[in-house]
């Protein structure tokens, strides 16, 4: 089969269904476990009503038009050579649109399961759910556009970035989320506005504030970076801004503070919600085009060439309203929720990151191992759970459950561990697309909740919080964030 018929295959549905445009969101299969090497992030685009998936490349005799896997950049997908595992019938499943999701029939010798594990000959999959072939194949129902929008502003090194790998920010994720992110994140690194970075816990704003900082032209010299929840309240001024010479005792020695050695670089402040108010009015006039500012005990004032980013877990309200003005530039970032088909990709690269470390750890669970590189060995059991848990603190917290299961697994693969058993059967939607979701209902939830948005979008079964947010600003509701 030449690769021009490959494509053809993908191209011919979106040509007849007409209706449904090429970069419309639409439910298909990503690959979250493989036993072949090399699988994992790769998709099945899903066009039409009925398809086959299975083992080998497409026959004239194929009861319907054969899913073959594509791994997914902006603007092109890279058709992949077919399933080759013997464990698979050649007609495995029939796979078609049904609603908003999928429909799945078992047709060959390889046993299906639902997503907590019970076999099943057929089953019905929302955005959200999984399902598992045997122990060779576990595949998550994903929202993917049948060809992803082209980039905007992602330059071509990170467009080259191995499949699956981290790229040079340290960003790993191959879905469209991530490729969103990437694209705001360059767009934003060309400007040179002040930033702030919205987004939850462990979500990795560090890393998208030197993606920023390195896009633009101020990346010869380092970013200065501080979380402002860990500056002791009564310093935060003094390490903000420095002091002059013999202030406040004598024979202290002057300092620049952050803005000082920030200067003609970026300056990113984590939870700057965190700061005092009377200290969130001192950085008005350093964020002002003039960057005016006072070491404490000079009486000088000083002027500062940087660039500000702030970033902060909590709602927006925590900022003045004057100071979240200055910063014009915005990102959100998503949390795992939104973006479970890249957990799989992320817990290799985190295995990979611990076993450069240690050596031991590395040779036990990473197959091929050279030094920094190789396939980590996780069960199929260990994979589902880590896509559908449910994770407060993102990438922290799946490091930490990494953790457990290498203490725990008594052999070379990384097993499910006691923590994550009995965790929730994933035949449920894990989260709600918010296009299905209307003004209606989301005023009713948040009269359920009295106004608490923290209990407003899970009633919703939203990914998270900055959902609910930005539902509320585009039906224009008025609901001030309350205390639950």
């Amino acid at each position: 089969m030449t690769d021009d018929h490959s494509t053809t295959t993908l191209e011919e549905p979106a040509r007849e269904a007409s209706h449904v445009p090429e970069d419309a969101p639409r439910a298909s299969l990503v690959v979250v476990f493989a036993s072949e090497p090399g699988r994992v992030g790769e998709t099945f685009v899903v066009t039409r009503d009925e398809h086959v998936l299975g083992r080998g490349p497409s026959r004239d005799d194929d009861p319907a038009p054969r899913l073959l896997p594509v791994r997914q950049r902006p603007g092109r997908n890279e058709v992949r050579p077919p399933w080759t595992s013997p464990f698979l019938s050649r007609v495995q499943l029939r796979v078609g649109r049904r609603g908003g999701g999928l429909y799945v029939e078992n047709l060959g010798r390889c046993t299906l399961r639902d997503g907590a594990g019970r076999e099943v000959r057929e089953l019905e999959l929302t955005p959200g759910q999984c399902m598992s072939l045997g122990d060779q194949l576990l595949l998550l129902c994903a929202l993917r556009p049948a060809r992803l929008p082209a980039a905007r502003s992602v330059s071509e090194s990170l467009l080259a970035t191995p499949f699956g790998d981290a790229d040079l920010h340290g960003f790993v994720g191959e879905s469209p989320c991530a490729w969103r992110l990437r694209d705001t994140l360059a767009f934003l690194g060309a400007r040179s506005a002040h930033v702030l970075v919205l987004g939850p816990s462990g979500s990795g704003k560090e890393v998208a504030a030197q993606a920023i900082h390195r896009g633009s032209s101020r990346k010869a010299k380092r970013l200065v970076a501080r979380n402002a929840a860990t500056i002791p309240a009564t310093l935060v001024e003094a390490e903000l801004f420095g002091n002059a010479a013999n202030y406040p005792n004598a024979g202290m020695s002057e300092r620049p503070g952050l803005v000082g050695e920030a200067e003609g670089s970026t300056l990113f402040l984590d939870e700057i919600g965190d700061l005092p108010e009377e200290l969130q009015t001192k950085l008005l006039r350093l964020l002002d085009g003039a960057g005016d500012y006072q070491r404490l005990g000079d009486a000088r004032r000083r002027t500062s060439d940087l660039r500000f980013i702030g970033a902060t877990n909590r709602e927006l309200e925590v900022l003045r309203h004057d100071v979240a003005a200055r910063l014009k530039l915005r990102v959100t970032l998503p949390g795992l929720d939104e973006r479970r088909e890249d957990i799989p990709l992320l817990a290799a690269h985190l295995i990979r990151t611990i076993g450069r470390d240690d050596p031991e750890i590395a040779r036990r669970f990473v197959e091929g191992w050279n030094g920094t590189s190789g396939e980590p060995r996780l069960s199929l059991a260990f994979a589902r759970a880590l896509v559908l848990h449910e994770y407060t603190t993102n990438i922290r917290e799946l490091e930490s459950l990494l953790w457990l299961s290498i203490s725990s697994s008594p052999a070379d693969v990384l097993e499910l561990p006691p923590e994550l058993q009995g965790e929730r059967s994933g035949q449920r939607p894990l989260t709600i697309a918010p296009a299905e979701i209307g003004e209606e209902e989301v005023r009713a939830a948040l009269e359920r909740a009295g106004g608490v948005r923290e209990r407003a979008w899970r009633d919703l079964g939203l990914a998270n919080r900055y959902v609910l947010k930005r539902l509320i600003k585009r039906f224009g509701i008025d609901a001030p964030e309350k205390d639950g």
